[in-house]
């Protein structure tokens, strides 16, 4: 088989979820399958972080916006090539494809109401390009992959497709996540001391930002401990809007917000970090939920959308529009000693069950399947 894979924005510095599900899934394909002939489609980047090997080639294509590549581009490149299928990685697709497709659709929150108006330009125009041409590719997959049971049954029942045609393969975690004994050396970087909170947090009105501060204000006020929380991926001028508008701008010398951090250092961070925050009001799926349980870091996530199934029955989990309930598992975990190591202990199990490897086995399977 000649299978294309795309995966537009792995060679980005600044990659983020979809991005290293690609990238992760098309590594392990590598490890597994050496008989069928791969062509990765990529946009030009700085991080080359995925190499050739002699059955997988990586084809850079150039196009100066997402829409265009997508749309005109890379078909012209697959049809070239001439490819048995295409497989698309990150919700979209070109309308107009010259061979078999497979989708991988994370989630359909584009179709579901808005938790906020407060987004950047690039956010509200991939959710309008998504509304657009979702609904006009989806005739045409001849299967679509979703990460989660409850996105898939969420997928399903919104648009009405074939049970046949829709499946989900849950996501795995990377390797060098795991427990590490000195991660100082890398977390002094970022914030003075050990056992600070975790929270990875951003524009996206899903991630639960002003929540999750105000949880931490609360969390401050009764705390003997009063940990300092550090926060990725969030920049002070949106961080200082936030503290404002919630009224607990005094919460800001425990504060610690370095921006954007690569992946490379996150293991460190998570085993860091005493607790690890992802108290989010919607996901598909959580890979950051099975790095933290990897690294040895009890999560606190939210009890909606995909998190209870991957957390699972044990894991935390808090009613992420309910800024006491976040505060009060917070404290449980911090004044009962015993049930911290037990957390500690289910998630290095709990992780046992996802793994990149299966990813790809179940993505090989649906290949073969849709060519036989």
């Amino acid at each position: 088989m000649k299978i294309a894979i795309e995966a537009q924005r792995i060679f980005r510095p600044n990659k983020h979820g979809m991005d290293f599900v690609a990238l992760e899934s098309i590594r392990e394909l590598q490890k597994v399958d050496k008989e069928n002939e791969y062509y990765i489609f990529v946009s030009p980047g700085e991080d080359r972080c995925l190499e050739e090997t002699p059955n997988m080639h990586i084809i850079e294509v150039n196009c100066p916006t997402y829409p265009l590549w997508e749309q005109v581009a890379l078909p012209r490149a697959v049809a070239k090539i001439k490819v048995d299928l295409l497989h698309c990685t990150s919700n979209t697709a070109p309308i107009y494809c010259p061979v078999p497709l497979i989708l991988t659709l994370h989630d359909i929150i584009f179709l579901e109401p808005r938790q906020s108006g407060n987004k950047s330009f690039y956010q509200n125009m991939g959710w309008y390009y998504r509304r657009l041409v979702v609904p006009r590719i989806l005739p045409k997959c001849k299967k679509i992959i979703t990460v989660s049971n409850f996105e898939r049954n969420r997928i399903q029942s919104a648009l009405l497709l074939p049970d046949s045609q829709i499946t989900s393969i849950y996501n795995g975690y990377s390797r060098h996540f795991r427990p590490i004994s000195d991660a100082s050396s890398v977390t002094g970087k970022y914030i003075k001391g050990n056992e600070y909170l975790f929270f990875l947090g951003n524009t996206d009105p899903k991630k639960n930002v002003p929540r999750t501060l105000k949880a931490y204000s609360l969390y401050l006020k009764r705390s003997e401990k009063k940990r300092p929380l550090l926060i990725a991926d969030l920049k002070e001028d949106k961080l200082d809007i936030i503290l404002k508008e919630q009224g607990i701008e005094d919460i800001k010398p425990y504060l610690y917000y370095p921006g954007y951090i690569p992946n490379k250092d996150l293991a460190y961070l998570y085993n860091g970090a005493y607790a690890f925050l992802y108290t989010s009001l919607r996901e598909s799926f959580g890979i950051p939920m099975l790095e933290a349980m990897a690294c040895g870091t009890p999560v606190i996530t939210g009890n909606t959308s995909a998190m209870p199934e991957i957390a699972g029955e044990e894991g935390i989990q808090a009613d992420p529009f309910n800024e006491e309930d976040i505060t009060i598992k917070l404290l449980q975990l911090e004044n009962d000693h015993s049930y911290y190591i037990r957390q500690v202990e289910y998630g290095l199990q709990r992780v046992n069950k996802f793994s990149w490897e299966n990813t790809a086995l179940s993505l090989l399977e649906i290949y073969r399947n849709i060519l036989k």
